[in-house]
């Protein structure tokens, strides 16, 4: 395909991606076949299921061969694909349409809580029965804050099962201190304890004490201490020797080993600021632990991605991976550096978009050394006015997004596309890049 200047406004791509990612969300109208019940009658995904990707080891669509199963009810996916819908409402779908998803959303989390197992596990499936996946503490946290978010918009047997789920997702954060707890990390290979998860809590739970009363939501007891403490970790995980937000403290892979590879400088930050609370996108911290994200995969380096060269010449990109020693394909755990994420290169455009909004209302330009190369590199300085620095951060967003629209297969989203040809690859249709386009988007 074609792609045009990098001053075109991605937004005009948002319906057709709002589009494709609903495919991927069951209604009572619009069912699912289970790859894994073949001929059963009942081998459908229940209403309100949200797929993570309709590709498993033996989908024919395939171009590549792929060794995962994506066919599941991602809970993190899940609460970050139906927090887009609503924040699509009204200008792609009408405010009661996404009221009716977020619904359907609310019923299949309840039918999930019923299966048994741990309320944290990673993924249920398409009828919302427990798998005995990893814990992954994040998830119920970004489920609790997704149906804050259009509560209101629910009739009142709906609300009264919203409550529900939130308070068993609150009880699983709360009892015992789970929240305090290593957890595996949003991408499922890495324990410790994890930047994202520790910020999404501290969102969900400060949404909890403010919007709780309001709305007949019971505020735990424990809830306001547990927000302090998790607010008062978050500069733990700063690194004065290296400059940067470190995404896993003491992290292990299974069996209790540590990572093969180095984990950071990771996108693990830049994700805590979009989903989460305490690391607003003006930190310097921040924006330090970001520009060192964005050359690891652009400097000469042995992580840079030669896809990156290639575009700067067509005035777009670059795309960026998870962390350092990434090593997972979509067909292999060994890869070289892993490879460019959707997920990761639409989150980093909505950083771009998110200071510029924040500038442009108020917050000066960073003057923090710690600033000066995440500025330096879209050819800012701390002495950048307003005028100067908001349309150069929006125009850094829009080149991420005209790479991502330009490797797509005609807009279609994989999950990750090819560090040396650009080609996507791993599992097709990734839910989760769909409403990672659309939240950057949103944020311009």
């Amino acid at each position: 395909m074609s792609v045009g200047p990098a001053s075109v406004n991605p937004s005009s791509v948002a319906p057709y991606m709002f589009s494709l990612m609903l495919r991927n969300i069951a209604t009572y109208g619009f069912q699912i076949a289970d790859h894994n019940e073949p001929g059963n009658p009942g081998g459908y995904t229940a209403p309100g299921c949200v797929l993570a990707s309709p590709s498993w080891p033996s989908y024919p669509g395939n171009v590549a061969p792929i060794i995962e199963d994506y066919v599941f009810n991602w809970t993190r996916d899940a609460a970050i694909t139906m927090s887009a819908v609503l924040n699509q409402a009204p200008a792609q779908i009408p405010a009661q349409g996404a009221s009716d998803l977020l619904a359907s959303y609310v019923n299949f989390a309840s039918i999930c809580l019923a299966s048994g197992g741990d309320i944290g596990q990673a993924h249920y499936t398409p009828e919302g029965a427990s798998t005995g996946s990893t814990d992954e503490s994040d998830g119920p946290a970004l489920r609790i804050l997704t149906i804050l978010q259009g509560f209101a918009g629910l009739d009142g047997p709906t609300q009264t099962a919203a409550r529900n789920v939130i308070a068993a997702d609150l009880a699983y954060l709360l009892d015992n201190n789970r929240y305090q707890n290593p957890t595996y990390n949003l991408w499922e290979d890495t324990s410790g304890q994890s930047i994202f998860a520790r910020s999404v809590q501290l969102a969900a739970l400060n949404q909890v004490i403010n919007l709780g009363p309001g709305l007949g939501i019971p505020v735990p007891p424990t809830a306001p201490a547990a927000a302090t403490w998790l607010a008062q970790q978050l500069p733990s995980h700063w690194s004065d020797a290296d400059n940067y937000y470190v995404g896993i403290l003491e992290p292990i892979r299974g069996g209790g080993d540590p990572p093969p590879a180095p984990y950071d400088p990771s996108i693990d930050t830049l994700q805590a600021c979009i989903y989460g609370a305490g690391i607003p996108p003006y930190d310097p911290r921040l924006l330090s632990t970001a520009a060192q994200v964005r050359a690891q995969w652009t400097e000469p380096a042995p992580t840079a991605y030669p896809i990156n060269t290639a575009d700067a010449s067509l005035e777009i990109g670059p795309c960026v991976g998870r962390y350092n020693g990434d090593e997972y394909s979509g067909w292999s755990l060994t890869s070289n550096t892993g490879h460019p994420w959707v997920v990761c290169t639409c989150g980093f455009a909505q950083l771009y978009y998110e200071l510029a909004a924040a500038i442009n209302n108020g917050t000066p330009v960073p003057t923090d050394p710690l600033a000066s190369t995440f500025l330096n590199q879209i050819n800012l300085t701390s002495t950048s006015t307003k005028a100067e620095a908001a349309p150069a951060l929006q125009a850094a967003g829009d080149k991420m997004l005209q790479a991502v629209l330009y490797h797509s297969n005609r807009y279609e989203l994989s999950e990750q596309f090819d560090q040396s040809s650009g080609y996507e690859i791993s599992v097709s249709n990734l839910t989760w890049s769909y409403a990672a386009y659309l939240s950057a988007v949103a944020a311009r």
